[in-house]
């Protein structure tokens, strides 16, 4: 037996002789089980019952057990979970994989042992030859980092990139395709193996066994000789099937030779007897253990494994296929079987694809792979996402090119003041060296930590719990956002469609009244039920005028034929299709389709006593209130798309035969296809002006005659290859003439919880909000309206269909007359606007309090984004859910993703990820607002940090004859970057203005923060010259209060330089957090702690005199308190809008 083999289980014997797998839960029993064991070859367990008389016992051995992770080869299994964790078998028996380390590693880190010895003796004998002069001890460390460069450090970094080329070069090989590295820490070892230690089963051998040779001892027969074998058991069931009939039970027989034939067929039976194989029977990739039972199909017979319909490979056919283009919505093919007589043609549209990564809801699915790689229309429909840099990073890069400006000018003029004396060109390359603090090399280190801070605190705000941020690069962006994108659909409103109004020219019904909808249902089928059946076939009939109740019956019986929903009965939630053709069961019963409109039209009917119960490819099931069932033929369907707007059902009713042609869709293109009528157009706008989008519905009762007519023709036109799409448009619309207007139906989306706040909030802070959707204009103008997008008392220009140039300027030039007032455009009249009049159009169009754009495709979504950038100059944020948004948000400068019923496809794209549209106005007006703000603070700081101390060697280098020397060495000038001060100026991304309530009470706060005025070239002018002003006060004052050594002015100078750092943060804080009070306190110690080992820099006997003291503090003084008493006045006589709230 091979390793892979299936493995045959047994049930507990007793549990089979329930009637139902529900049974199994209601009996009293339980399981002994023995202690968790290695051994994976033996179990010793018991099962009693309990509530049976007497009690039943049965052992339980290992083949009454799964492992976990079993894979079921047929039928389904009820088990009971013995072990779990680590007490699992499998678990027990696997051991935990060792990190292997290269035997070439280990000795390559031998040699680096050995160099490092070789470092240590090298630096002692130099201290050796010294005699241990003074203190020695430091001498081996400066010694020890003198040499360092015995070992090498880029060794390791080195060989990894060896190693990572060697498995590329192993992948890439042709003469060993599909090779995988999977560990590239140890390709040397491949070549110094001495032992190769190997499995036999599918690794020497195939792990696929045939049958070679049968042997009885006289005689053997192999493969050339089994034909022998086949006439033997042949001629054996030939001579017992013509022989009488014996009485069962066993006869004494003389012992007599058995004739070469019986012996064959006694050891084939034993073969064919002793095994525990199973075969099992699929159709059409369906395990189907009832047809194995009834026919035993060999076709479909496979032994403990599924494999693909081998009739389907040998067939000869082939596939036509257009070639590849960005349409999703239509697909031109034939299928051709050439081996039948006539060969057999079938035409192949959308309807016969599936995409590439589809998942298959139910069984499984033998195709033809079409499409690959660029060729696939999702990969042609898919833009390449821009790398998203925020507009405060590029406002950032702006002023660092202006400190590079700022730092050559100032090296020129150090040059110059020498009179460009000697090699002055060497002379500017040390002044740009000397003066490179100018350039603050940690301001894009702070920033990026700044993002990773502000990213946390978005992602732990437990008022917006589930936002996602997914790029970290831009949250900034957040804090200024001038227009606002949003989608309708899922985004505005909670895609939940409540179906709300039945209208049918003459009476409507809402949601009060649909009881009397389903008492006119409930007497037809009763009065059906009454009458005697009629016979089949249509009838001539006189024309009568028709009852409320047939025509609300008629209305509802299309509305619950015409769709493309599909009822599925779930169990435990496990699919059971079988459950559904049984019993019907309401509770199991769930709808599946492509629009949520379908599925609330469907449960409608249900309501009023219509039920969907039962639907594949070619019928459909209803259910009346009586519980008879209604069974009707699909014979053809005609689905809806984005042209046509309409879809139609041809069916069958197989109790009456009649043959009925219904249709439903928009009311643009059914007010020409129906009878003509005085109600349609003023009811549809009705319906619309109250934000439910409207579908009429039509019917067309057709002859047995008119039907084979239509099919021919539409056979032949399906068959077209060139031009398909309009000659099957042509047939059908052969049909679509003077149909019956049935209905009006009427199914509203209801807007998000919190949407006309977060619209009014948004309003308030100086976003404009456009609506960009693919609905109709007037459900979309409504839901503007209800979501208060539109105010009140603002008018509403909606914008008349174009078609060409002279009627765009006309519109355009009435729309210039309006003020203040909103815009209601189509897709298709903004394409010609755009086309002819896009600055125009642009222009008007961003003079608007809020536009709305209905019937938008995705590209035009994200055109309409990259236009208001392009125009405007200002950022841009857009908000979907579906992945119709997917361009629309990638295109923008901030991109917002709302987890919906849509899937996550613009939720993964965007770069944030909210669960409801109101989480969005606390995202823009409190995280945004600190995110921006706190960091313009951060980077001017670490700018102004960066000047001062390049402002004090300017100023040292000017006194001491522009020489190009140091004024702070070592590790004075890295900690001043670092351990000193980065503490307290990176607190600085904690800081905030005004509590997160303010913010979103005082949305007009978000205003100020539009005119980029916390980071600007004023604000960047104030903080240099703050810089100087500090940077040349500092100096001066260690020159002038210095007495003897120059170390004295070192250690004055920097000890300022500090102290006035960290009050510069304190004058920079706007509210104290603990954590701002920690680092403040923790950079002061780590500055005096340090002084004590800084001795070569600093005299530390200098530093604990009280002249010192002194001096640092009125240095420190001077250099702030000006600073802080213009902070004071400007509070108390120019407060910022923020201050006036707080007070």
């Amino acid at each position: 037996m091979g390793e892979t083999d299936w493995k045959l289980r047994l049930p507990v014997a007793c549990t089979q002789r329930l009637p139902t797998a529900a049974d199994l839960l209601q009996i009293r029993s339980y399981v002994y089980a023995e202690e968790p064991n290695i051994d994976i070859h033996n179990f010793v367990g018991t099962f009693t019952r309990e509530d049976s008389d007497p009690p039943i016992n049965e052992s339980l051995s290992i083949e009454n057990t799964l492992w976990a992770g079993t894979v079921i080869a047929s039928g389904t299994v009820v088990g009971v979970v013995l072990y779990t964790g680590r007490e699992l078998r499998s678990v027990m028996n696997t051991s935990n994989p060792r990190s292997k380390i290269g035997l070439f590693d280990l000795e390559v880190n031998c040699l680096t042992k050995i160099l490092f010895g070789a470092l240590v003796v090298v630096s002692l004998v130099m201290v050796a030859l010294q005699h241990f002069a003074g203190r020695w001890y430091l001498q081996i460390i400066r010694f020890l980092l003198l040499f360092s460069n015995i070992i090498p450090i880029s060794l390791r970094v080195n060989l990894d990139m060896g190693k990572i080329v060697y498995s590329w070069v192993i992948r890439r090989d042709s003469k060993i395709p599909g090779t995988v590295v999977r560990s590239s820490t140890i390709p040397e070892q491949l070549g110094r193996i001495s032992y190769l230690l190997t499995d036999k089963t599918g690794t020497l051998t195939q792990n696929e066994m045939v049958f070679k040779r049968l042997h009885l001892g006289t005689v053997a027969y192999g493969l050339d000789s089994m034909d022998e074998v086949q006439s033997h058991i042949f001629s054996i069931y030939t001579q017992q099937s013509q022989d009488p009939p014996t009485l069962k039970g066993p006869t004494l027989t003389t012992k007599v030779r058995k004739t070469m034939s019986s012996r064959v067929h006694e050891a084939v039976k034993a073969i064919a007897l002793c095994h525990n194989v199973t075969p099992v029977y699929e159709s059409n990739g369906v395990t189907d253990q009832a047809e194995a039972e009834k026919h035993y199909e060999d076709a479909c017979r496979v032994y403990q494994a599924s494999s693909p319909d081998e009739d389907l490979l040998q067939i000869r056919s082939y596939v036509y296929a257009e070639e590849p283009n960005i349409d999703i919505h239509n697909f031109v093919g034939t299928f051709t079987r050439e081996d039948s007589d006539p060969p057999i043609n079938e035409s192949l549209s959308i309807e016969n694809t599936l995409w590439a990564g589809t998942v298959i809801a139910s069984g499984t699915v033998v195709g033809v792979v079409l499409y690959t790689g660029r060729e696939l229309r999702s990969v042609m429909n898919t833009s390449n996402p821009r790398s998203k840099i925020g507009l405060f990073d590029l406002e950032v890069n702006c002023l660092t090119k202006i400190l590079f400006g700022a730092l050559v000018v100032v090296s020129l003029v150090m040059v110059a003041l020498q009179h460009f004396a000697g090699r002055w060109y060497l002379q500017i390359i040390r002044f740009l060296l000397l003066f490179s603090n100018i350039i603050p090399i940690s301001l894009r280190v702070n920033l990026d930590m700044g993002k990773i801070v502000y990213s946390w605190v978005i992602r732990r705000d437990s008022k917006i719990p589930g936002t996602v941020v997914r790029s970290s690069t831009i949250p900034e962006q957040l804090g200024r956002i001038s227009y606002l994108l949003t989608d309708k659909t899922g985004t505005l409103t909670q895609n939940e469609m409540v179906f709300k109004r039945l209208h049918l020219g003459t009476v409507a019904y809402g949601l009060d009244s649909m009881d009397e909808v389903q008492s006119h249902i409930f007497s037809i089928y009763t009065q059906q039920s009454q009458d005697p059946p009629t016979l089949k076939g249509p009838t001539l009939t006189t024309k009568v005028r028709k009852t409320m109740s047939s025509r609300v019956h008629e209305a509802v019986k299309a509305i619950a034929l015409c769709h493309n929903v599909t009822p599925v009965y779930e169990s435990n939630g496990v699919t059971d299709q079988a459950e559904a053709e049984k019993h019907y069961e309401d509770a199991c019963r769930v709808y599946q389709a492509s629009s949520p409109d379908e599925v609330a039209l469907v449960q409608w009917t249900e309501s009023v006593g219509l039920t969907l119960v039962g639907r594949d490819q070619s019928s459909m099931q209803l259910r009346t209130p009586g519980g008879q069932i209604l069974n009707f033929t699909i014979l053809q369907i005609f689905p809806f798309t984005y042209e046509s707007k309409r879809m139609g059902i041809i069916v069958r009713d197989e109790s009456t035969g009649e043959i009925t042609f219904y249709m439903k869709g928009a009311d643009v293109v059914m007010a020409g296809i129906v009878q003509y009528n005085d109600w349609l157009e003023e009811e549809c706008g009705n319906m619309a002006r109250e934000g439910l989008r409207v579908l009429v519905v039509a019917k067309k009762s057709l002859t047995e005659e008119q039907y084979q007519d239509f099919e021919a023709r539409y056979v032949q036109a399906k068959l077209s290859v060139h031009d398909r799409s309009l000659k099957v448009a042509t047939v059908i619309e052969s049909l679509e003439m003077e149909m019956e207007l049935l209905c009006l139906t009427g199914v509203e989306d209801q807007l998000q919880t919190d949407v006309r706040p977060t619209l009014e909030t948004l309003r308030n802070a100086g976003i404009k909000v456009w609506m960009l959707t693919g609905d109709k204009l007037e459900t979309a103008t409504c839901t503007a309206k209800n979501a208060h997008l539109v105010t009140r008392n603002q008018d509403i220009h909606i914008f008349r269909l174009v078609t060409n140039r002279g009627e765009a300027h006309l519109e355009l030039n009435a729309f210039r007359r309006k003020h203040d007032c909103a815009l209601v455009i189509s897709g298709d009249s903004l394409e010609v606007c755009l086309k002819y009049y896009e600055y125009e159009f642009m222009e008007l169009a961003c003079q608007c309090p809020a536009v709305v754009c209905c019937r938008c495709a995705p590209t035009q979504k994200a055109q309409i984004v990259r236009l208001l950038q392009e125009r405007t100059g200002k950022l841009t944020c857009a908000v979907g859910d579906g992945g119709n948004d997917v361009s629309m948000i990638q295109e923008s400068d901030c991109g917002v993703g709302v987890e919906g019923k849509e899937g996550k496809q613009a939720s993964l794209a965007a770069d944030f990820s909210v669960t409801q549209f109101k989480h969005l106005g606390r995202l823009l007006m409190v995280h945004g607002r600190n995110s921006y703000k706190r960091s313009a603070a951060l980077s001017q700081f670490v700018i102004h940090r960066s000047l001062c101390i390049s402002t004090m060697q300017a100023v040292f280098s000017s006194v001491f004859y522009f020489a190009s020397v140091p004024l702070y060495q070592g590790f004075l000038i890295i900690g001043y970057s670092t351990i000193y001060t980065m503490f307290p100026v990176f607190s600085l991304v904690l800081d905030k203005d005004v509590k997160s309530e303010v913010a979103m009470l005082y949305p007009e706060l978000y205003k100020d923060l539009l005119k980029g005025r916390p980071l600007s070239y004023k604000t960047f002018l104030i903080w240099v010259l703050i810089s100087v002003y500090q940077g040349s006060i500092i100096m001066y004052g260690a020159l002038l209060l210095f007495e003897s050594e120059f170390v004295h002015i070192v250690a004055i100078s920097f000890t300022s330089l500090i102290l006035t750092e960290l009050l510069m943060v304190a004058l920079t804080i706007q509210t104290w957090h603990w954590l701002m009070i920690v680092a403040e306190l923790l950079s002061l110690s780590c500055y005096i702690a340090s002084l004590v080992f800084l001795h070569e820099f600093i005299d530390v006997y200098f530093i604990a005199t009280v002249s010192f003291l002194w001096k640092v503090t009125v240095i420190t003084l001077v250099s702030c308190l000006p600073l802080y008493v213009l902070k004071y006045l400007r509070r108390r006589f120019s407060p910022p809008s923020y201050s006036k709230l707080t007070s």
